[in-house]
């Protein structure tokens, strides 16, 4: 039998969103039904209402989610009804061609549930990024289910499922962030300073923290950074170089997705050195550069998608680097707020106060 939850959903481009009832199906052959403990607001959620991703409305936002498993569909091995997982929007196919090269981090075929949520009068809801997580029971691609130790806190590793996996596996998945190496992030909110984390994860020597918000600074230098610049009036790649004996640093992420940040970007690597660009930018952007800059300076230019991660690789990794206290995922949750909080959070980010507020729902506090 379906059931009947409530969830916030974004009903139309730019207009508040909304708590109300969801019709959950019960899972079908591949799916599963898991109960939301905490999920976290992210800019993507906005874009999502705001018509920035595209205009299949209504959408059941949130995708930034932990949660149990309540119940599975046919055929399903990989997860049972009580494992306590990481929602990802990557669940992997494992049978096209980037998975039979190898690399199912670039997976073109990746899974989601087939069955919709629905509205009380039927009308089938887009769930955000294939997950639809601000809602109390949600239904997903059991490939979206990816196992942690359920010690873990919900609120800190559900941010795993999102910007905080993107920012850590920009540095270390794409950039190849290793020991010694000098690098800087532009941009500090949750992804840069995901970045930050990955980057002094991986024993990079020297992490320069770049934004125009010095509580963002200030973030940043918690998670490891060991200089911070406020763009705001500054060369800012004069300032990287100035603090890399004059070369410009190894790896540069760029976490914003803005034409003059990534030209920055460009500028202030050392040659044969990495961008990696993480910031989603709009349809609209465009860059210019000299292509003998591009040649000359050689190195690589790469984008990262969700960080390369491997949800069943790196989920439980990063997890365990949690509970051993070497990953503060706590650091990053700013407040903890119920499910009818979430058009107040989406205000929040526009005065840059807050790094990631965090749902949590009733029956994860019970």
């Amino acid at each position: 039998m379906s059931q009947r939850v409530q969830g916030v959903i974004a009903r139309s481009k730019g207009a508040p969103v909304e708590l109300t009832t969801i019709v959950v199906p019960d899972p079908g052959p591949g799916e599963a039904v898991v109960a939301i403990q905490a999920c976290g607001v992210c800019h993507t959620d906005l874009h999502y209402r705001e018509g920035g991703i595209n205009d299949d409305f209504p959408f059941l936002l949130g995708h930034e989610a932990a949660g149990v498993v309540e119940s599975i569909g046919a055929g399903v091995t990989d997860v049972a009804p009580g494992d306590f997982v990481v929602l990802n929007w990557r669940a992997v196919c494992g049978v096209c061609r980037a998975c039979k090269k190898g690399k199912p981090w670039y997976c073109f075929a990746t899974h989601n549930a087939t069955q919709k949520m629905t509205l009380e009068d039927g009308t089938e809801l887009s769930p955000a990024l294939g997950i639809g997580a601000f809602v109390e029971k949600t239904l997903v691609h059991a490939g979206q289910c990816t196992k942690v130790d359920p010690r873990a806190r919900a609120a800190a590793v559900g941010l795993l499922g999102c910007g905080v996996m993107a920012g850590i596996g920009a540095a270390i998945n794409t950039g190849g962030v290793t020991r010694g190496d000098s690098v800087a992030v532009i941009g500090c909110g949750g992804v840069g300073d995901g970045a930050v984390a990955g980057a002094a994860l991986a024993g990079a020597t020297t992490i320069i923290a770049i934004d125009t918000d010095d509580q963002k600074l200030e973030w940043a230098r918690g998670f490891g950074a060991t200089h911070t610049i406020n763009a705001r009036g500054v060369d800012v790649v004069e300032k990287v170089k100035e603090l890399t004996g004059g070369f410009g640093a190894d790896v540069v992420v760029e976490a914003v997705g803005r034409p003059e940040t990534y030209e920055q970007a460009f500028y202030a690597r050392d040659l044969a050195g990495t961008v990696v660009l993480v910031g989603v930018p709009t349809p609209d952007m465009k860059i210019e550069l000299p292509l003998l800059e591009i040649f000359g300076r050689g190195g690589a230019l790469k984008s990262s998608w969700y960080g390369d991660c491997l949800p069943s690789r790196d989920f439980p990794m990063l997890t365990e680097l949690y509970l051993q206290g070497r990953l503060d995922l706590d650091a990053f949750v700013t407040e903890e707020i119920p499910l009818g909080g979430v058009e107040e959070a989406f205000n929040k980010m526009h005065s840059g106060g807050v790094l990631r507020s965090v749902v949590v729902f009733q029956a994860a506090l019970a």
